[in-house]
């Protein structure tokens, strides 16, 4: 910073009286079953992904998808390199209560490594793909694999790494869709979205 420089102060305006508006930092559109398959993506070139330490707990890791209103998160290390992903299934459900059996250990001393889905298990969609496909397409790939998210990946420019680029949500889409999701059941939500789909 050049100390010498004399920085001098910005003209400052009203707010106005009539109305000054928050603006949504993401506001996914509404889509039908034909709309490009990218609307209904999450860019993660806009919307930060939601990452969490493999260290973490499990009642830490609940407590930050509660705040940040998702129900996935990335399991990164301190790289930003994916170690696998975890759900609010996976926190929530009987995964932490059948591995702590099985280890013999409290539920609450494991952490995020011990019940996530590792990197190598994983699948995802190639941005490729997703940009020639429909929302139709990621409805029926997420129930084909019985998942409620899709990830979505890509190559850099410069170094040719690949990188998450967006996520596909079931729950996201069936808002998108204008579908009422009151239920984390997920056989209940595809059903609910294919009746949107069909017309019904």
């Amino acid at each position: 910073m050049d100390h010498g420089k004399v920085y001098k102060s910005l003209r400052q305006t009203h707010v106005s009286a009539t109305g000054c508006y928050v603006l949504d930092v993401f506001n996914p559109p509404t889509v039908t079953a034909e709309s490009p398959a990218v609307q209904a993506m999450t860019d993660l070139a806009r919307v930060s992904s939601a990452t969490i330490s493999p260290d973490a707990t499990l009642e830490s890791t609940n407590q930050m998808m509660i705040l940040r209103g998702v129900r996935m998160m990335l399991v990164a290390d301190e790289s930003r390199k994916i170690a696998g992903v975890i759900t609010s299934s996976d926190v929530l459900g009987e995964k932490p209560v059948l591995v702590a059996q099985h280890r013999r250990v409290k539920r609450g001393d494991l952490l995020v490594a011990d019940i996530m889905v590792p990197v190598e298990s994983m699948e995802a969609l190639h941005i490729d793909d997703v940009r020639k496909a429909s929302v139709g397409h990621i409805v029926a790939t997420l129930k084909a694999a019985g998942r409620a998210h899709a990830l979505v990946v890509g190559n850099s420019a410069d170094d040719n790494r690949q990188t998450l680029v967006g996520i596909f949500s079931a729950s996201q889409i069936a808002r998108q869709l204008g579908v009422q999701i009151l239920t984390h059941e997920m056989a209940r939500t595809f059903a609910e979205i294919e009746a949107v789909i069909a017309g019904v």
